[in-house]
């Protein structure tokens, strides 16, 4: 599936790029990660240069196998700085009401015994990281986190979050805060989110408070 490559000693541009060599093929970038569908179209991997919440969900995935609302995940590491790779099977858009009524149903705690499975270990993931992971925001499940599988299940995902505007505010404010509370975010600047949404000045800021 994957080349057999040192995956923990690279960075997420390294990895990225072996990918694409690899004949992977971009097909999503979200706020945190970039993803690349694999060349039979099975899998997808999420390679994501800095996003501590991603560890919590891929937790909630192991704690729960098998599980139909949880995606499969074939595999994941750490990189280099602080990012992650991780292959999952590859999902797809789920129609907007659909994808509403399960969001609702989550919410309300009226779903099946597999949808409130989910729910109660993502509760217990969320108070484990809340009591130790800084800036950690909780459960955000909206329509966009629920998405079909190839074989018709429907499955959640990316349901954590970080709060990532007081993260990066505390960047500009005093950045070795930053540095002690996540010691391995070399790459935090380099989330989709602030290339996409930022001014070059705001770039700029982050750039200087970080390397300051």
């Amino acid at each position: 599936m994957l080349p057999d490559l040192p995956w923990p000693s690279m960075t997420h541009r390294d990895s990225t790029s072996a990918l694409v060599l690899a004949g992977w093929t971009p097909c999503g970038v979200g706020d945190w990660a970039t993803g690349l569908r694999s060349p039979d179209g099975l899998w997808v991997a999420r390679v994501c240069p800095f996003d501590p919440a991603y560890a919590a969900f891929l937790d909630l995935c192991r704690r729960r196998p098998g599980n139909p609302y949880l995606p499969r995940v074939a595999f994941d590491t750490p990189l280099d700085g602080g990012g992650t790779l991780a292959v999952l099977e590859f999902l797809t858009p789920l129609e907007p009401a659909r994808a509403e009524e399960v969001a609702r149903r989550w919410r309300e705690g009226a779903g099946d015994a597999a949808l409130d499975e989910v729910r109660q270990a993502a509760a217990a993931v969320d108070a484990e990281y809340r009591a130790r992971l800084p800036w950690w925001d909780g459960i955000d499940l909206n329509p966009g986190n629920v998405r079909q599988a190839l074989d018709g299940r429907i499955a959640v995902i990316d349901i954590f979050c970080m709060d990532g505007a007081s993260l990066y505010g505390q960047v500009l404010k005093d950045a070795d805060v930053v540095r002690e509370k996540l010691p391995a975010s070399r790459h935090l600047l380099d989330i989709p989110f602030i290339a996409r949404e930022s001014t070059p000045e705001e770039i700029r800021a982050l750039q200087e408070a970080w390397s300051g």
